[in-house]
C-alpha cells in the first residue's frame, strides 16, 4: 500500500506542477497528468480565461494529448491524476475516454462529479466506470486553490473600492 502511496503522491506532485501553471497565467490552479506504462503521456492545465474556451480544462487538454500519443481515443490502461475532482463535462469525458483509474488531490464540494455533488466517475448505471481514490496529497492541492481565490478576493475587493473612488470623484 505504502508503494502504491508514493507512486500516486509521485505522479500528483507533477499534476500540481501543471496547475502552478495556470496560477501563473491567473487561472484556476487546476493540473493534470495522465499516466500509461509508468511515463505521463498527457499533461494539462487550467486555460479557461486564457483561451476564452469554457472546453480548456486540465483534463480535457491532457486527454488529447494522451488520445494522440497512444493513437486511440480508449485510455483503457491509463491512469489520471487531477488536482481538484472533476466538474461534470471532465468526469464524463473521463468515463468516455474509458480510463479505469482516476486519483484525485482535493474534493469540490460545490461542483465536484467525482463523489461530491455527483459521482459520474463511478456510476454503475453506465457502461463503464473507474477506480477511484481520493485526497491524494489533498492540503497541498488545497492550499494552492486557498491561495489562488483569496488573492482572486483581494483584487475583486481593491477593484470594487477602485470603482467607487472613480464614481465618487465623477459627481464631485
Amino acid at each position: 500500500m505504502a508503494v502504491i502511496q508514493s507512486v500516486h503522491e509521485k505522479y500528483m506532485r507533477e499534476a500540481l506542477k501543471q496547475a502552478k501553471k495556470a496560477l501563473a497565467l491567473g487561472e484556476v490552479p487546476i493540473g493534470c497528468v495522465i499516466v500509461y506504462e509508468g511515463k505521463i503521456i498527457g499533461r494539462g492545465y487550467n486555460r479557461r480565461n486564457t483561451d476564452k474556451n469554457a472546453l480548456a480544462h486540465a483534463e480535457i487538454t491532457a486527454i488529447k494529448k494522451a488520445s494522440k500519443y497512444i493513437g486511440d481515443w480508449r485510455l483503457e490502461e491509463c491512469t489520471i491524476y487531477i488536482t481538484l475532482e472533476p466538474c461534470q463535462m471532465c468526469a464524463g469525458a473521463i468515463i468516455q475516454a474509458r480510463i479505469p483509474e482516476v486519483v484525485m488531490g482535493c474534493m469540490n464540494p460545490k461542483a465536484g462529479c467525482g463523489g461530491s455533488v455527483l459521482n459520474i466517475l463511478e456510476m454503475p448505471e453506465f457502461n463503464h466506470q473507474a477506480a477511484v481514490t481520493r485526497g491524494i496529497l489533498e492540503q497541498e492541492c488545497g492550499e494552492l486553490l486557498k491561495v489562488f481565490f483569496t488573492g482572486l478576493r483581494e483584487r475583486n475587493k481593491r477593484e470594487k473600492e477602485k470603482r467607487r473612488q472613480l464614481s465618487q470623484h465623477i459627481e464631485s
